[in-house]
């Protein structure tokens, strides 16, 4: 289920004030679960990525942007993730030739082509399976909420254009828990893009001491969508990012259609697709997480899509990689697989 739009409305609506009570109790439990210490600690360092709400900020994009930043630097970084929209539940060593999207989830596909990758439910035995492979470093890709190991570093992102929408918690709001029981948890706090919807956050972080750095999601070789007509379609936490990228990328686009995150595509739905796009002379065109739950399926219609569709390849630019590198010094150590 994609976000509702009242989250990113400012306090006000009846929505959030309806649902205020229960999103207090969801922030107070998901708090409370920090309570104690973690029951596990890596024996490599653990640099968590996360966001202060649900929905995408861009945390797979920033752990590949990472992961080669510490390659370049000569450390042997392994991923560790969930495996959202998957249905095993790990913990699992993924090989992107063994498995489907709908078993292991499209970012652990995505993640696995850059190096070792562990899915897992229980973070703690999933980086008991990692930390078995020729790594240096984990990766791990979310999990920021999730108490069960121990985070050596902690970079959260924020969305520059969104911030933390209505500041209430889930279902009243974005947040995963209040605002303010998460920033002392934070190590460094990663602006992503331009806006000014999180300069109280930016100032908060500031204020309690913590680093801000600055990346931002750009499209690779965007200059072939110049004047091209599109049919843009999305199962992602925020399908209007991708639209956003095809017009500052100068497609024109045509159609748009958003499915719900992590979204299965079915055979109902690529027939659709296709239709819309041939009848408008349209290219259909979606982002790489959704292509990986295209690729490979034995459906007609569905092979068809993933034959015709085109990708909009996107990369995280951190805008100063090396004042990261060195943040991070002190966590890496002279570790190196």
């Amino acid at each position: 289920m994609n976000a509702p739009d009242f989250w990113w409305t400012p306090n006000g609506t009846w929505q959030a004030k309806l649902l205020s009570p229960l999103g207090a109790l969801y922030g107070f439990l998901a708090a409370r679960r920090f309570k104690y210490n973690p029951r596990y600690k890596a024996k490599q360092p653990v640099i968590c990525i996360g966001n202060f709400t649900a929905g995408g900020t861009g945390k797979t994009p920033f752990a590949l942007a990472l992961n080669a930043l510490l390659r370049e630097a000569g450390h042997t970084p392994g991923f560790l993730l969930r495996g959202y929209g998957g249905t095993n539940k790990g913990p699992l060593l993924v090989e992107p030739s063994n498995y489907a999207a709908a078993e292991v989830g499209d970012e652990a596909l995505l993640l696995a082509r850059r190096g070792p990758t562990v899915i897992s439910a229980d973070r703690a035995e999933g980086a008991k399976l990692l930390e078995q492979q020729d790594i240096s470093v984990i990766i791990m890709d979310d999990g920021f909420q999730n108490p069960s190991l121990h985070k050596d570093f902690s970079i959260v992102l924020l969305d520059a254009k969104t911030g933390i929408g209505n500041a209430r918690c889930i279902p009243a709001g974005p947040l995963r828990m209040p605002f303010k029981k998460q920033l002392g948890r934070v190590s460094l706090l990663m602006v992503i893009g331009e806006g000014d919807k999180s300069t109280l956050q930016q100032e908060a972080a500031q204020q309690a001491g913590l680093d801000l750095m600055r990346a931002a999601i750009r499209p690779v070789s965007a200059d072939a969508l110049e004047g091209e007509r599109v049919l843009a379609f999305a199962g992602i936490g925020r399908p209007e990012k991708l639209f956003a990228s095809l017009k500052e990328a100068g497609a024109e686009v045509v159609e748009t259609m958003s499915f719900p995150d992590h979204h299965y595509f079915t055979k109902e739905d690529a027939r659709l697709i296709l239709r819309v796009a041939e009848a408008q002379d349209l290219l259909p065109i979606t982002t790489t997480k959704d292509y990986v739950r295209l690729d490979g399926r034995e459906e007609q219609s569905i092979a068809r899509l993933a034959n015709v569709a085109s990708v909009l390849e996107v990369e995280m630019k951190i805008e100063d990689p090396d004042a990261l590198l060195e943040r991070l010094k002190p966590v890496l150590g002279s570790a190196k697989a």
